[in-house]
């Protein structure tokens, strides 16, 4: 099985308790990191954005609070995107944000369509990570935003060895009993650990021809936004 099919299994399969287990294994940090990302995004006043690897709508709707034209959340995890509808029409966000299904490396929509990007957590998800950039920015417009707010590998005495243990023996124990799937909460730490964080990061998205590109670093070097333009 393609990593692409493993992961939409797998999140398809943890959809009924992703969010409570994000905002759990996070200590409810992730709220803020998703605040910084929409209060960098507003600088640019984009009106139509698209969010990559949506997952439940959490960042497409703190996004909307920024009142753009409109909001596309795409993933390849349908049970997912099905709680992300519930959301957005509990909230009455029904006609500003559409969530559809498809893949973040065949985007299904023209070049130049969007004045931001975003993704939240997805982009370590990717089959092909260079692709999968290529493809958000072809869809941006020029002058464009792309906004990725991804984990990352701290660095520095304590905080290094403290994730590290947390990480990688209580964020699968806790994971496996409340969603019952042992392996999702062993892939998610070990995807971190894999995916190039900080300064490879950035040349990654120069090599994807992104310009001014940049992170905001949070929490200690848990998270960081990167940021790149068109």
């Amino acid at each position: 099985m393609k990593k692409k099919e493993q992961v939409q299994h797998m999140f398809n399969d943890i959809s009924g308790r992703y969010d409570f287990l994000n905002h759990f294994l996070s200590l409810g940090v992730d709220f803020s990191w998703r605040r910084k990302l929409v209060n960098q995004l507003s600088l640019y006043k984009p009106h139509r954005i698209l969010d990559v690897a949506t997952g439940t709508g959490d960042l497409a709707l703190l996004i909307s609070t920024l009142e753009p034209e409109h909001i596309t959340g795409i993933d390849i995890a349908g049970n997912m995107l099905a709680i992300a509808k519930q959301k957005a029409g509990q909230k009455r966000l029904q006609e500003r944000i559409t969530f559809e299904e498809g893949d973040a490396e065949d985007l299904p929509f023209p070049d130049e369509v969007f004045d931001a990007v975003t993704v939240a957590f997805g982009v370590r998800n990717f089959e092909d990570l260079e692709r999968g950039l290529s493809e958000m920015r072809r869809v941006m417009k020029t002058g464009g935003v792309m906004m990725i707010l991804e984990f990352s590998h701290p660095a520095s005495f304590p905080w290094k060895h403290l994730y590290g243990f947390y990480s990688k023996h209580l964020v699968p124990f806790i994971g496996k009993m409340v969603s019952r799937n042992s392996q999702a909460y062993i892939y998610l730490p070990e995807s971190v650990s894999a995916f190039p964080s900080g300064k490879d990061f950035l040349e990654i998205l120069e090599k994807a021809e992104m310009r001014n590109v940049s992170q905001h670093i949070l929490t200690f070097g848990v998270a960081t936004i990167y940021t790149g333009e068109k």
